[in-house]
């Protein structure tokens, strides 16, 4: 079955460059303005964007990507052949606009965007994960669709253990959760627009994590050109953008940290908690970049001083003699009295 990349509207909307950037609605909503600020714009983050491929030399991309790999042969990862899909994702999460405030701007606009293709083949989408994570990527966007068997989720689980955080698009038709979105260790990412309410083309299923805006979404086509679109593509992007922000605000944390703050820091939506359309609720990326963490947790790894510990008791201060002297003082003692013990039998029996 060949891959479905994930976006169910494209309107070509004819109008200058200069004013798409008035286009990116979602903006306010987000608060993305304040979140940037927060999370650096994603400095520092490699994302990498398993797609289409993207057009690096788009303005708006200019300085945002770094060389990826096309797996199938020796090319150069920024070729478009296959496709426009992919330099819109690249745009959403990287994009650095141009001029004046003109272009687009992605959410994390800072970070940078590796682009890996081809995504009709399990296996190969597999290399190229493995790939990606060789070369630095630590979170990886899959707007795509394709069943696959268990070596692309092998591959998602080596990604995901060694720290990096994978998003997936739920899909789009209002069916089931698609593969890989669908797969353990993936934030599966479903749509809402501007009234916060689920699109009626985003998919459910209990395999949802979380949503954010997807509908009416501009995004950036290869020459220089742009579009207006709908779809769980475009969300997923929008969430793969966020967590760049948090990986750059706490570079220290962890992969499975960054999506448990995703999700309990969603706001609630549909039923009374976790539901199949919402998942744990809508992005919340400000609430994300700023809860506070939770107190770390007792390693189990082998350290001088693992996390958990009770701390060396000081030497100083009015907390008086410290376990060690205490024990000392007492083996001083027991021995002293063996002594005498042995010493008096010593002198009865002469």
């Amino acid at each position: 079955m060949g891959v479905v990349v994930l976006v169910v509207l494209l309107t070509g909307v004819p109008a200058r460059a200069d004013s798409w950037r008035d286009r990116q609605w979602y903006f306010g909503p987000m608060r993305l303005a304040q979140a940037q600020e927060l999370g650096k714009g994603g400095a520092g983050v490699t994302v990498a964007v398993i797609d289409t491929g993207v057009d690096t030399g788009h303005r708006d991309l200019r300085g945002a990507t770094v060389p990826g790999w096309v797996v199938t042969r020796e090319e150069p990862s920024d070729n478009v052949d296959t496709g426009p899909h992919g330099t819109g994702m690249a745009a959403l999460i990287a994009g650095r606009g141009h001029g004046d405030g003109a272009g687009l701007l992605g959410v994390a606009p800072r970070s940078k965007v590796m682009p890996i293709r081809p995504v009709n083949d399990d296996l190969l989408i597999s290399n190229g994960i493995r790939w990606a994570v060789e070369h630095g990527a630590t979170v990886i966007n899959m707007s795509f669709e394709l069943p696959s068997d268990q070596v692309l989720e092998d591959a998602i689980a080596e990604a995901y253990a060694n720290d990096v955080v994978l998003v997936g698009s739920a899909g789009n038709g209002g069916g089931g959760v698609v593969e890989p979105a669908s797969f353990p260790h993936v934030v599966a990412v479903g749509s809402v627009g501007r009234s916060n309410r689920v699109a009626s083309f985003s998919n459910r299923g209990p395999e949802m994590d979380l949503v954010t805006y997807g509908v009416g979404i501009p995004v950036a086509r290869p020459g220089n050109k742009y579009d207006v679109t709908n779809g769980s593509s475009v969300s997923s992007a929008l969430v793969t953008g966020a967590v760049a922000l948090i990986r750059a605000r706490y570079p220290d944390m962890r992969a499975p940290e960054v999506v448990d703050r995703l999700m309990s820091t969603a706001v609630d939506r549909g039923p009374t908690g976790r539901d199949d359309r919402y998942g744990a609720g809508q992005l919340d990326l400000m609430a994300a970049l700023t809860a506070p963490r939770a107190a770390p947790k007792a390693s189990s790894d082998p350290a001088p001083n693992p996390v958990g510990a009770p701390a060396v008791a000081s030497s100083t201060g009015d907390s008086g003699p410290s376990p060690s002297v205490i024990v000392g003082v007492g083996v001083l003692v027991l021995i002293a009295g063996l002594s005498v013990v042995m010493v008096l039998r010593a002198r009865r029996s002469s």
